[in-house]
């Protein structure tokens, strides 16, 4: 494979119009759904080489490898593409907590009975993460 041709990971996906693709963050043991987040090409290859996961953030327009500030990594265990390859299933290990709040996972707010509800709190202080205080 020359460096031009894209690997068959990479040809299999189907990014959108920015070059992105979503990313479903789910704890491979568990079953438990973390956060979702967008990879472009460089970040799902650097993701496969390093077993790490990265993801690509649209706010700063790089990649982003997850727990390079807060140290909540992610390792990869396998990545799945969806039927049409416009989506990815990252089953990974997550260390620590996923989502920047503090909890274990992006979604903790729940509609339950024509309501939003917060379904889980914080684990630890966002600001202790990520050296605010």
């Amino acid at each position: 494979m020359t460096e031009n041709t894209p690997s068959p990971v990479l040809s299999a996906i189907a990014f959108n119009a920015e070059g992105l693709v979503a990313a479903i963050a789910q704890q491979h043991d568990t079953g438990e759904v973390l956060m979702m987040a967008w990879m472009n090409a460089q970040a799902v290859e650097e993701t496969l080489r390093t077993g790490q996961v990265c993801y690509f953030s649209r706010s700063r327009q790089k990649l982003w490898r997850k727990g390079e500030t807060s140290g909540q990594r992610q390792s990869l265990v396998e990545m799945r593409i969806d039927c049409d390859g416009d989506a990815l299933l990252l089953l990974v290990d997550q260390d620590g907590v996923a989502c920047h709040t503090g909890r274990r996972s992006c979604f903790y707010t729940a509609m339950r009975d024509g309501k939003l509800t917060e379904i889980a709190t914080p684990r630890v202080d966002p600001n202790i993460l990520y050296n605010r205080t």
